[in-house]
C-alpha cells in the first residue's frame, strides 16, 4: 500500500526520483519525446514524476499503452491515474488526512472497513460492481480513463480521456481498409516481445482475427486454445476448429466439466477483490492454465473488437427502436400507444409482438438497455429483504448510466452505444473477468484490439460503416474478408457461454456447492429465505438456462463473503 501525505502546496522543487510510496504498472508508452526519453535512461517511475512536475495532471494525455501510476510529489501534492479502459487498476481512499492507494480495494480495506450496501446492490443489478464504487463503503475505484489529483488538500477526480467521435469524415474504403490493416498487425506486433504468446480462440471475429494476425507476425503457427462444454446448445467448438485450421495454428483444446466448476469456484471467487458475477470467468481460467501449462508465458485476447466496431447484437436492436421515436409525436400519443398499450388486441400475436416494440422504444436510452434487467425482472421486494432494501437506493445503477450515456450526448446512437459500453462492458466487466482469470493462472495478458492507434481509428471511423443498415460491424467484417473464412464472418457471436444451470441440476457436487452457498447467504439478512427456497426447488429445474443466472451470481456472493480473507471485513455491512 502507498500514501500520499496531505499538505499546503509550496513552491515548485525538483522531482526526486525515485520516491518511495509509490505505485506504477503496466506497459505505459509516454508519447512526449522528452518524456520517452527519461523512460528509456531512467525508468517509468522517473518519466511520470517528470511529466506530472512539467504538464501537472494532464501528463495522462501524452501516455499510451496499458498503466495506472499512484505517487505523491515532494509538496504533498498526489496524482492518481488509470488507461483508457482500466487494464490496470487502482483503488484509494481518503483518511486521517492521507490519500491512500492500492492496486486492489481489498488492500486498502481493513477490520474497520465496512462493506456498502450501495455496492452490494449494484453487484446483483450488474453482477459486477462498477468503479468507481467498491464493496468497501471507504474504498473508491478509479474509473477508466480518469485521473485523481490531490492538491492543496483536495482531492479532484475527473476524465483525462473522454472519446471524442469525427462522423463526418469520409475517406474512401480501400484507403481506409489499407490503413486498418497495417493498425491491426502492428499491434499485434506490440504484444509480441520473447516470450512464447499465444492467443484464445473462441471461433468468432475477434479471436480469429488475433490468431490469424498473431501467426502473420511471427511467422509460425500460432498456439491456439479453445474452451468447449459437452452439453446440447453450448458448445462452438466446431467454429474455433474452422479458424484453426484456416490459418493452420497450433490448436489446443479444453472441455470443461462440472467438476472443474465444483473445483475451481471457490479460488476464483476469492482470488477478486470483490465479488464478481460474469460466469464466464471460470472457462476463461481453465483455458488460460491450459496455455500456461502448454508452455505460453503471455495469451491475447479479442476483446474490444466488438465494442470498437460495432458488433454486438443490441445495437442493431436499438436501431430498431430508435426508429420509433422519428414517428410523428402525434401519431405515438394518439394511435399507436392507445392501440398497442393495452387491451384485448395486445393478446393476438403480431399484435402482441407490435406491443412490446412500443413498450420498449417509448423507455429512453440508456434506460431501455435495462428493461430485462434480471434483479428487476424478477421484482425487488420478491428478491430482497426488507431491510436491505431499505438501505440501498434502488435507482442509483440507471442515474450512473445516465451520467456515463450522456457524456457523448452530440453523436450518433451507434456511437453512444459503443462508449457507454468501452465503460460497463469492457472496463468493468469483461476485462476484469480476463485479467483475473490469467492472473490466477499465472499468465500474462495483452488485448491488441485495444490498443490505442486502433481505438483512435474506430473513432474516426463513419457511424454508418460500423452498423450498415442493422448488419453489425460491416467495416470490420468487409476489410477483412478473405482473410477470415466466411464461416467465421456469417456466425452469430456467441462466446465461451456456460452451461452452469443446466449443470447444477444434474450434477450431485455442483448443486450442493450452489445450494450450500445459497443457505449461507440466506443467514446474511440481503436476500429473502423463501426467494433463495423457490429459486432453487421451483425456477432453477423449469427454466435452467434462465435462473442459472442469478444462482451464480448469488453463489459468488457468498463464496466471496466467506472467503478467509474476507471474513474479518465489513461485517456490519454485510448485515445491513
Amino acid at each position: 500500500m502507498a500514501s500520499a501525505e496531505n499538505s499546503e502546496a509550496n513552491d515548485a522543487q525538483p522531482v526526486r526520483l525515485p520516491g518511495p510510496r509509490a505505485l506504477f504498472l503496466g506497459h505505459p508508452r509516454f508519447h512526449d519525446s522528452e518524456l520517452a526519453d527519461v523512460a528509456e535512461r531512467h525508468g517509468v517511475e522517473a518519466a511520470w514524476r517528470a511529466g506530472y512536475q512539467r504538464f501537472g495532471p494532464s501528463v495522462a494525455s501524452r501516455v499510451g499503452g496499458d498503466f495506472a501510476a499512484a505517487f505523491r510529489d515532494d509538496r504533498g501534492n498526489a496524482l492518481l491515474v488509470v488507461d483508457r479502459f482500466a487494464r490496470c487498476t487502482l483503488c484509494y481512499r481518503l483518511r486521517a488526512g492521507q490519500l491512500e492507494f492500492a492496486e486492489r480495494a481489498d488492500e486498502l480495506a481493513g477490520p474497520a472497513s465496512d462493506f456498502d450496501a450501495q455496492s452490494m446492490y449494484n453487484y446483483l443489478y450488474f453482477h459486477v460492481i462498477p468503479a468507481p464504487n467498491t464493496i468497501f463503503r471507504d474504498v473508491l475505484r478509479l474509473p477508466a480513463g480518469h485521473v485523481g489529483h490531490l492538491q492543496a488538500g483536495k482531492l479532484t477526480v475527473a476524465p483525462w480521456w473522454t472519446p471524442i467521435f469525427v462522423e463526418s469524415e469520409r475517406v474512401p474504403f480501400a484507403e481506409l481498409k489499407s490503413r486498418f490493416r497495417r493498425i491491426l498487425a502492428e499491434s499485434i506486433g506490440r504484444e509480441i516481445g520473447t516470450e512464447v504468446v499465444g492467443c484464445f480462440l473462441s471461433g468468432g471475429t475477434d479471436s480469429s482475427t488475433v490468431a490469424g494476425l498473431l501467426g502473420e507476425a511471427t511467422g509460425k503457427p500460432a498456439q491456439t486454445f479453445s474452451i468447449g462444454f459437452d452439453a446440447e446448445g453450448y458448445d462452438e467448438m466446431e467454429y474455433a476448429r474452422i479458424a484453426a485450421r484456416h490459418f493452420g495454428t497450433d490448436h489446443h483444446e479444453y472441455y470443461v466439466t462440472p467438476d472443474d466448476l465444483v473445483s475451481a469456484i471457490p479460488a476464483v471467487a476469492a482470488s477478486y477483490d470483490q465479488p464478481f458475477g460474469n460466469s464466464s470467468v471460470v472457462p476463461a481460467y481453465y483455458c488460460a492454465k491450459f496455455a500456461r501449462e502448454s508452455g505460453v508465458a503471455k495469451i491475447l485476447g479479442g476483446d474490444g473488437g466488438d465494442e470498437l466496431f460495432g458488433g454486438n447484437s443490441r445495437y442493431a436492436k436499438q436501431r430498431m427502436f430508435d426508429i420509433y421515436r422519428h414517428v410523428p409525436a402525434a401519431a405515438r400519443r394518439r394511435l399507436l400507444e392507445p392501440m398497442l398499450g393495452a387491451g384485448p388486441l395486445t393478446r393476438l400475436p403480431g399484435v402482441r409482438k407490435a406491443s412490446s416494440y412500443v413498450e420498449q422504444a417509448k423507455v429512453p436510452m440508456p434506460d431501455r438497455l435495462q428493461m430485462y434487467n434480471l434483479l428487476t425482472r424478477l421484482g425487488l421486494s420478491e428478491v430482497l429483504t426488507p431491510d436491505f432494501l431499505a438501505s440501498v437506493d434502488p435507482e442509483t445503477p440507471a442515474r450512473q448510466q445516465r451520467d456515463v450515456y450522456s457524456a457523448s450526448a452530440d453523436h450518433a446512437l451507434i456511437n453512444r452505444m459503443l462508449a457507454f459500453d468501452w465503460r460497463y462492458t469492457l472496463a468493468d466487466n469483461d476485462l476484469p473477468k480476463v485479467i483475473g482469470a490469467t492472473s490466477l493462472a499465472g499468465i500474462a495478458v495483452g488485448f491488441p484490439l485495444l490498443d490505442d492507434a486502433l481505438v483512435d481509428f474506430s473513432l474516426r471511423l463513419e457511424p454508418e460503416l460500423k452498423l450498415k443498415g442493422f448488419r453489425l460491424r460491416w467495416f470490420f467484417k468487409e476489410a477483412l474478408r478473405g482473410f477470415l473464412p466466411d464461416e467465421i464472418l456469417t456466425k452469430k457471436k456467441h462466446g465461451f457461454g456456460l452451461p452452469f444451470g443446466v449443470w447444477v441440476n444434474r450434477h450431485e457436487g455442483l448443486k450442493t456447492l450452489a445450494t450450500g452457498s445459497l443457505h449461507s447467504l440466506a443467514q446474511r439478512g440481503i436476500v429473502r429465505r423463501e426467494f433463495l427456497r423457490r429459486l432453487v426447488d421451483e425456477h432453477l429445474p423449469g427454466h435452467p438456462g434462465y435462473y442459472g443466472e442469478m444462482v451464480w451470481v448469488l453463489m459468488m456472493l457468498e463464496q466471496w463473503l466467506a472467503r478467509p480473507q474476507a471474513a474479518s471485513l465489513g461485517r456490519r455491512g454485510a448485515e445491513a
